[in-house]
C-alpha cells in the first residue's frame, strides 16, 4: 500500500502556496490602506532621527488591516534602520497572552534579552530592564500591543512607561513608545483621563472594506494562493459580497476562499465555483463567529456570558394576555446576571449606561438582536435573543476567562 502520508501528499492540489491565502499572511502590496500607511510612515519617521514619537493609538472592526498595516510599515522601519546605522528596536505583543502590566514588561524582558531567564523576578525589576535598554542602546523602542483592549491594568502599563521617557529624557536619544491596536472603538472612553491623553497621542481609525475592495484584495491573493486560474472570477465576487454584507471583514472574505479550497482538494476538483463557496460559508460564518467572541473586550463577554447562561436555562416569557415570549430575556435580569458574574470573577462591574453600550455592540456585531417589550409587557423594557448557540458561548468564554 505504500505510506500513509506519501499517499497523501502525492495529492493534487489547488494551491500554490496555501499560507498566502491565510489570515496570518502579510502582503507586501496593502490595497486601500495607503492612507494609514503613509499616516503611520510619517509619525514613525521621527524614530529614525533618535526621537522619540508620539504614541499611536489605532483602532476599527475585526479584518480591516489594522495589524496588518503596523508591522508591514514596522519592518520597512527596521530595513531602513539597519541600512542606515539607526538604532530602532520593536516588540510586537499580542495582548490576549499577555493580559497584565507584569505579564506584557515579563514579555518584553524576554523579546530584548532573549539569553535571559526572568521567571518570577519583580515587577519592579522587569520594569527597570525594559528601561535599561533603550537606555544603554541609546536606541528607540517602539511597542506595538495588539488587542491592548485586554490588558487589565493598562492605566498602571500606561503610566509605568510614561515614567520610564521622564527618566529617559529627552535628549537621550533614547524613548519608548506605544502603538495600541483595538477592536473596540468604545474602549479608549473607558480609560483614566491621564492615560488617554497620554497613550492616544495620535488615533487612526480603519474603515471596514466595501464589495470592490474586497474584490482586489481578494484577486491579489488568489494570484500567490492558488494555480493559474483554478478561482472562477464568480466566486471571488460571491466570497467578496458575502464578507461585505457581514461586516467589511478582509479575513472572512480570505478564510471563504481558504475554506472553498479545502473543499475543492477534497472533491477531488481544479477549480473554485460558487458552489464551494456556498458551502464553505456555514462553516466560516462559526469561525468568525467563535473568533469575534473570544476578541471581545472583557466586560462585554461578561455580558455575553450572562446572556448566554440565562438563554440555557430559559422558559418562554409569560406576558398578561396569556401569551408567552419565546427565547426572549429581560435586559433587567441581564444586568443583574452579568453584575453576579463580574463579582464572582473579581472585577468591577460597569454602571447600566456603560451596560447598555455594550448590548448596543453586541448587537452591531450580530451576536445577539434586541426589540422593545412591546404590547402585554408589564413595564418598559428591552427583550434580548443571543443569535449564536448559547453553550457554544458559554464554553467559548469559560475557556478564555478562566484559561
Amino acid at each position: 500500500m505504500g505510506n500513509l502520508f506519501e499517499q497523501e501528499l502525492q495529492k493534487e492540489s489547488i494551491f500554490l502556496n496555501r499560507e498566502a491565502i491565510s489570515q496570518h499572511f502579510i502582503p507586501k502590496d496593502l490595497p486601500f490602506r495607503e492612507k494609514q500607511v503613509k499616516a503611520i510612515t510619517s509619525l514613525l519617521a521621527v524614530a529614525l532621527q533618535a526621537k522619540k514619537p508620539n504614541n499611536i493609538f489605532i483602532y476599527g472592526k475585526v479584518g480591516t488591516g489594522k495589524t496588518c498595516v503596523v508591522r508591514h510599515v514596522v519592518e520597512e522601519m527596521l530595513e531602513y534602520s539597519k541600512t542606515h546605522s539607526t538604532k530602532v528596536e520593536t516588540c510586537y505583543i499580542n495582548s490576549r497572552l499577555h493580559n497584565s502590566k507584569y505579564k506584557v514588561l515579563q514579555k518584553l524582558c524576554k523579546m530584548l534579552y532573549p539569553s535571559e531567564n526572568f521567571l518570577g523576578y519583580s515587577a519592579s525589576y522587569v520594569t527597570d530592564k525594559v528601561f535599561d535598554f533603550p537606555r544603554d542602546k541609546k536606541a528607540q523602542l517602539v511597542i506595538i500591543l495588539d488587542e491592548i483592549d485586554k490588558v487589565k491594568d493598562l492605566d498602571e502599563l500606561v503610566y509605568a512607561l510614561s515614567r520610564g521617557n521622564d527618566e529617559l529624557g529627552s535628549d537621550s536619544g533614547a524613548g519608548i513608545s506605544v502603538i495600541g491596536i483595538s477592536n473596540n472603538v468604545l474602549f479608549k472612553d473607558r480609560l483614566d483621563v491621564r492615560t488617554k491623553s497620554s497613550l492616544c497621542q495620535e488615533e487612526l481609525v480603519f474603515p471596514p472594506y466595501n464589495a470592490e475592495e474586497l474584490k482586489e484584495i481578494l484577486k491579489q491573493r488568489v494570484e500567490l494562493a492558488f494555480k493559474p486560474k483554478a478561482v472562477l472570477e464568480s466566486a471571488i465576487n460571491l466570497s467578496a459580497a458575502i464578507a461585505a454584507q457581514e461586516s467589511g471583514d478582509a479575513r472572512t472574505a480570505v478564510l471563504l476562499l481558504l475554506r472553498a479550497g479545502e473543499l475543492a482538494d477534497k472533491q477531488g476538483l481544479d477549480k473554485i465555483t460558487d458552489s464551494q463557496v456556498k458551502e464553505a460559508k456555514g462553516k466560516v460564518e462559526e469561525e468568525i463567529t467563535y473568533s469575534m467572541v473570544s476578541t471581545l473586550p472583557e466586560h462585554e463577554q461578561l455580558v455575553l456570558y450572562a446572556i448566554a447562561l440565562l438563554t440555557l436555562k430559559l422558559k418562554p416569557m409569560p406576558k398578561i394576555t396569556g401569551h408567552h415570549e419565546p427565547g426572549a430575556l429581560m435586559s433587567g435580569e441581564v444586568f443583574e446576571e452579568y453584575q453576579k458574574i463580574a463579582k464572582k470573577f473579581k472585577e468591577t462591574n460597569v454602571s447600566a449606561r456603560w451596560f447598555r453600550s455594550y448590548i448596543g455592540e453586541l448587537e452591531t456585531y450580530g451576536l445577539i438582536s434586541t426589540t422593545a417589550s412591546g404590547p402585554g409587557m408589564v413595564g418598559n423594557t428591552r427583550l434580548l435573543r443571543l443569535n449564536i448557540e448559547a453553550q457554544k458561548v458559554k464554553e467559548s468564554i469559560e475557556k478564555d476567562i478562566v484559561g
